[in-house]
């Protein structure tokens, strides 16, 4: 136990001189990464013998700014873990908000569910369990992302389309027809400062969406209008600095009833929700 409570204090002080954000934190999930517990468990196990030659190439890469679920290789969102890595953006805890609104909300029998810019198809995955009856799809244009979000619903029913959110008259068959719709888009305005972890392993196609980061958005309230069916409801997360943006893209679109600007559990602006009304031409 000491000599695992060494190798641990030892890691966290590289990790903080590296610039890790929380150090400590990180050198106990790797290590009970290594001995396949929780942090918890860390208290009721030994480290062994090869612990040091499995661990520190860890903790290298992590010193190296490589994102925790990276070197890892998965991320719990809500009630799943995905599997995630280069290529494809890792899943946030704040994104678990708009989860909860979405499962939330009043559907339809049978209902329609669409993930719009799925990335690794952690949100497609986590509404799955609470809404086994619905028929799922999980959308996204990034054949890297897509492999993983493949890889990550293997076992559902999930429908994956390859398909640009961005696309005009994009699937014209969900016209009307869907009851929930949720995105997590590109929403960074170009050239916003990133720290390593991000800038470095997150796509910047999943993190920047033109020079407001609206572009996306917009395009997302535009599927909106056309697929929900009366009644139906859609969330699109956003940046800090467009929630009064994101609001107006849905007034703009016309359509909408109870737009509202949702906060995360950091009480940050994070999130846009609106339902559709009968209206079914833009004025």
């Amino acid at each position: 136990m000491t000599t695992l409570r060494r190798e641990i204090d030892a890691a966290a002080a590289a990790l903080a001189e590296a610039g890790v954000a929380s150090p400590r934190t990180d050198a106990e999930l790797l290590a009970a990464h290594v001995l396949g517990t929780d942090r918890t468990g860390l208290l009721f196990v030994e480290a062994g013998d090869d612990f040091h030659d499995r661990y520190w190439p860890l903790i290298t890469r992590r010193a190296q700014r490589m994102p925790l679920q990276h070197v890892i290789g998965n991320t719990a969102f809500g009630p799943v873990t995905v599997e995630v890595g280069p290529g494809v953006f890792t899943p946030r805890p704040e994104t678990e908000s708009l989860l909860e609104w979405a499962v939330a909300q009043e559907l339809s029998p049978d209902p329609v569910i669409v993930d719009l810019c799925t990335g690794s198809g952690a949100l497609a995955l986590a509404l799955a369990k609470y809404r086994p009856d619905a028929r799922i799809i999980a959308i996204d244009d990034s054949p890297e992302a897509l492999d993983y979000a493949r890889r990550n619903l293997a076992a559902t029913r999930i429908e994956v389309i390859r398909a640009d959110v961005t696309t005009p008259d994009l699937l014209p068959e969900l016209d009307a027809q869907v009851d929930l719709i949720v995105a997590n888009p590109p929403y960074l305005p170009d050239g916003a400062e990133l720290e390593p972890e991000v800038a470095q392993y997150d796509p910047a196609h999943a993190l920047f969406g033109g020079p407001d980061g609206m572009v996306v958005i917009e395009a997302v309230v535009r599927l909106a209008f056309r697929w929900l069916r009366t009644g139906g409801h859609c969330g699109v997360e956003h940046d800090d600095s467009t929630s009064a943006r994101t609001v107006a893209a849905f007034e703009r679109a016309g359509g909408f009833v109870d737009v509202t600007p949702r906060r995360d559990l950091t009480g940050r602006p994070r999130f846009v929700t609106a339902t559709r009304s009968g209206e079914r031409l833009v004025s």
